[in-house]
């Protein structure tokens, strides 16, 4: 692993290509499930350590303003298209693997066992659903909120994965509450896996659309130390 000066000193498309093998190494490009499993649709190290605090909790001049994307319609029914369909056996021995690995990991961050519990299944569920690697939103989430379901920032990004409120009116559901933390989840990796799509496999320039500062690489690779240095996994 290289040290923290010297990547710094990298170009940012170097840091991509850095970043994309690591990911290719660890396995975490996970496959997307097909059919009916599957949803549709789809710069520089922080200045100070203000920026080390979950995107929520930063100071309104701290935090980058996240502008509303263009919507594609396919997106729009994503949220809907859900079938739910048995997991098989080897999918369900795998969940129950990755659950035992990722709970003493959560432990620092959520002390109760049952909803940690019922938070890495959730997370593990709507992650695979929607092809992304669980532990990618895990650390997304650290980043985010700290894992907080009701953590609002001052921009108005709500939840465990600081979803802007404007996703409810550009997706047509109205009814939906941010603050329920599965729906958020459902949300963020719906919005992330449809930004995965856009840049065509590049997660550096998916998570830096999700955070609204594309062109910079800051956000991305916070998520990436949050994950190296919390939720990494021997493949």
């Amino acid at each position: 692993m290289a040290s923290s000066s010297s990547c710094a000193s990298r170009s940012a498309p170097d840091r991509r290509l850095a970043a994309a093998a690591l990911l290719a190494a660890a396995g975490l490009f996970a496959p997307p499930l097909t059919g009916e499993e599957r949803l549709v649709g789809g710069g520089s190290e922080p200045a100070n350590l203000a920026d080390a605090l979950p995107v929520a909790l930063q100071s309104p001049s701290a935090q980058r303003v996240r502008v509303e994307p263009d919507i594609p319609p396919s997106l729009r029914q994503t949220l809907d298209t859900l079938v739910a369909v048995p997991p098989s056996p080897d999918q369900v021995w795998a969940a129950r693997r990755w659950m035992s690995q990722m709970e003493p990991k959560l432990a620092r961050f959520i002390p109760d066992e049952a909803l940690r519990g019922e938070m890495l299944t959730r997370i593990y569920h709507e992650a695979r659903l929607a092809g992304l690697a669980p532990e990618i939103v895990l650390a997304v989430i650290q980043v985010e909120s700290a894992f907080q379901p009701e953590a609002v920032s001052s921009a108005g990004a709500v939840g465990l994965m600081q979803i802007m409120p404007f996703w409810i009116r550009e997706l047509g559901r109205s009814a939906d509450d941010l603050m329920d933390p599965w729906l958020n989840l459902r949300y963020g990796c719906t919005i992330l896996a449809h930004y995965l799509a856009v840049e065509r496999g590049d997660l550096t320039r998916a998570l830096a659309r999700y955070n609204g500062s594309l062109g910079q690489t800051w956000y991305p690779e916070r998520v990436m130390r949050a994950w190296r240095d919390n939720w990494w996994l021997a493949r």
